[in-house]
């Protein structure tokens, strides 16, 4: 199935408390002054700043005098430039101000959608290197094991991340380019492999879903039916 990208332009001002997506979420500042503060790490919003938050990263914002951004909400998790630019907040390119520039003079957005939101994804940098000396080794063994043992639990990329010591966004992008899966995508995997072992060794449909932290039979059911 293709990705869904939701391209909207939205007036920011009084906090309403911290949050998260299980979706990435790009964010170019574009009139005043916004305050962003994504995992505890402060910084400023103004035209041409751009900023991409990764699933799973709290953040908050505010404006006292009130600011207008474009926001692009994509389900695309498994995009190794969305996972290598997750958490990082950089200057949007020429080509990124000229399409803004253009967006801000339209009075509604409904009918550029789709080609808009692929403009905006084109001009992303396509590659970005990572000092060496920030790559903290993750012990997926472990890390496995603490997985397995959790499953039952409704666990998410904070939880993971905390197990490797990484921040979200960093545990996010290491995870997808270590292992091809993002996060959840990753979870997903070991509750369903459990979930056969413990078909397999006799135990009822019910039993397994509450191990495997399904919510309920028909769901692991239906888990279990589009693995094939």
């Amino acid at each position: 199935m293709d990705a869904v990208a939701r391209l909207s332009r939205r007036r920011y001002g009084e906090s309403k408390g911290s949050h998260a997506h299980d979706h990435f979420q790009l964010l170019w500042g574009w009139q005043g002054a916004l305050e962003l503060e994504i995992e505890g790490r402060g910084t400023r919003m103004t035209a041409g700043r751009l900023a991409v938050i990764a699933p799973g990263d709290r953040h908050d914002f505010w404006s006292v005098g009130g600011s207008t951004c474009f926001v692009l909400d994509t389900d695309d998790t498994a995009s190794p430039v969305l996972a290598a630019l997750a958490g990082r907040v950089l200057d949007a390119d020429g080509s990124a101000l000229h399409l803004l520039r253009f967006l801000a003079s339209r009075h509604d957005l409904a009918d550029l959608q789709g080609p808009a939101a692929a403009l905006l994804l084109s001009t992303l940098p396509g590659e970005i290197t990572l000092p060496r000396g920030t790559r903290r080794p993750i012990d997926w063994g472990r890390l496995d094991a603490w997985i397995d043992a959790h499953l039952a639990e409704p666990l998410g990329v904070a939880d993971l991340a905390a197990q490797a010591c990484l921040s979200p966004s960093q545990f996010a992008a290491r995870c997808l380019a270590e292992t091809g899966l993002a996060p959840m995508a990753y979870v997903r995997e070991r509750r369903l492999a459990a979930a056969r072992q413990l078909r397999a060794q006799g135990l009822q449909v019910q039993q397994v879903a509450q191990r495997c932290g399904y919510r309920s039979p028909s769901a692991l059911t239906a888990a279990l039916r589009r693995q094939g």
